[in-house]
């Protein structure tokens, strides 16, 4: 299904983005694993070694601005093209009165959140443009939806970023890029449990259910632009 796919995937080492990294690497795609955690990293490149696929592990901390910027010249140097995008890596930051964040939290949330994906999108553009159907998907949720109180920081992180989303989108119209957002609901990770530490996690959506929705939204014959693809138990 993704054979000879060059697949790069933010916040690789746990959750979403683990589970994405093993079933795109079943599938056949060379995946670009980049995560803060080298450790982790580590792990999921044995499994996928195990069962034959391949990887390449990309310890590197979304916060680190120059860092991100490079990271499209390096991939070009290596392959000249990226065909697929997941942009997963996300925090949750402080559940609190909107009086009472620091600077410092806002600050953070934005960074990983918006700011990461802007430069995400600034460097990787060239290469997804190189592919002869670059996809990408970034991942929003249902907080823009019902702005909760005391979700300030992590709603409107979320909001800004499915308008950054949706303009890149529009910029990609008239070219073989399509870029979408995914909204994955209630999912078993450690975001959601710092969110709620009193959920059974047993109830919820396991990550490695939502691959195959991800995984079709970045196949070569997925034509949706600019939209917001929920995700859906059946």
């Amino acid at each position: 299904m993704l054979e000879n796919r060059i697949a790069l995937i933010t916040g690789a080492s746990r959750g979403i983005g683990r589970a994405l990294a093993l079933d795109m690497a079943r599938a056949g795609a060379h995946v670009v694993l980049l995560a803060r955690t080298k450790g982790a990293l580590e792990e999921i490149d044995d499994e996928i070694r195990d069962f034959g696929g391949t990887a390449t592990l990309l310890p590197l901390n979304l916060r680190h601005n120059a860092k991100v910027d490079k990271l499209g010249p390096s991939l070009f140097e290596r392959w000249g093209r990226l065909d697929i995008l997941v942009a997963n890596a996300g925090i949750l930051g402080p559940l609190s009165p909107l009086g009472h964040i620091s600077d410092h939290d806002w600050e953070d949330v934005m960074q990983i959140n918006v700011t990461a994906n802007w430069r995400l999108i600034r460097t990787l553009d060239p290469l997804l443009r190189k592919s002869d159907a670059g996809r990408a998907v970034f991942m929003t949720s249902n907080a823009p939806r019902g702005c909760r109180a005391y979700w300030g920081p992590y709603t409107t992180s979320k909001a800004a970023l499915e308008a950054l989303v949706k303009t890149y989108a529009n910029e990609l119209a008239n070219t073989p890029v399509r870029v979408n957002l995914f909204n994955p609901g209630k999912v078993a990770t450690a975001m959601r449990a710092k969110a709620y530490p009193g959920e059974d996690q047993a109830t919820l959506t396991q990550p490695h259910q939502l691959t195959d929705q991800i995984m079709a939204m970045v196949n070569t014959e997925f034509e949706k632009n600019g939209e917001i693809i929920n995700y859906n138990a059946e």
